[in-house]
């Protein structure tokens, strides 16, 4: 699945997924699924559609050991983003030993599609790693 196809989508995923609410999420029930299952808006597949409530269940349970979600995912940092410094797109990774290391910490703690390159793509979404290009005109900008 590309990433074009899901933002295509975002819209209907935000309209059927109760504008990413994850305390309305965690409490799907079976109902709720199968309806997911029938909408033609949005990506049906039934293990990720139930990997989304379980994702936040497992997210409500990180936030209340850690006080939240953002506590708990910058410990991995030791609270400093990483500068990566690349110099092309060549040597921008697609997964780093860091993100093995949450990627496995998450899936312990229950949460589904949580791969190492889908962690490191959240990294550097999140701002935890700046892999922008010498000549990008973000680069200096975090």
């Amino acid at each position: 699945m590309s990433w074009i196809t899901i933002l295509r989508k975002r819209e209907n995923f935000r309209l059927a997924f109760d504008g990413f609410d994850y305390k309305k999420i965690a409490l799907y029930n079976e109902e709720k699924i199968q309806n997911l299952l029938q909408d033609a808006g949005i990506i049906r597949n039934q293990l990720k559609i139930r990997a989304a409530v379980t994702n936040a269940i497992a997210f409500i349970e990180i936030q209340n050991e850690f006080g939240s979600f953002s506590t708990y995912i910058w410990k991995f940092m030791n609270q400093k983003p990483i500068d990566n410094h690349p110099k092309n797109l060549a040597e921008v990774p697609a997964t780093s030993i860091l993100s093995d290391k949450l990627s496995k910490d998450l899936k312990r703690r229950g949460f589904k599609f949580v791969g190492s390159t889908v962690v490191y793509a959240h990294m550097q979404a999140a701002g935890m790693v700046n892999d922008h290009v010498a000549d990008c005109w973000k680069r200096d900008h975090l």
